[in-house]
């Protein structure tokens, strides 16, 4: 019997696709934000988790 995947995991490690759902939805639960606060940050400031991170004064995971 295989193991759920109850945590999806992103397509990229180093940069946050904003326009996939899942990845949207990972990053946005890691930084403990909203999805439209994660896509604001992203057009502030780029892709890359830890630029999008120090913006957020989060700690990229």
């Amino acid at each position: 019997m295989s193991e759920p995947q109850d945590i999806l995991k992103p397509r990229f490690a180093q940069h946050i696709d904003i326009h996939c759902p899942d990845d949207r939805a990972y990053w946005a639960g890691q930084f403990g934000v909203s999805g439209d606060e994660l896509k604001d940050a992203v057009k502030m400031v780029g892709s890359r988790v830890t630029t999008v991170a120090a913006h957020l004064g989060r700690q990229a995971a």
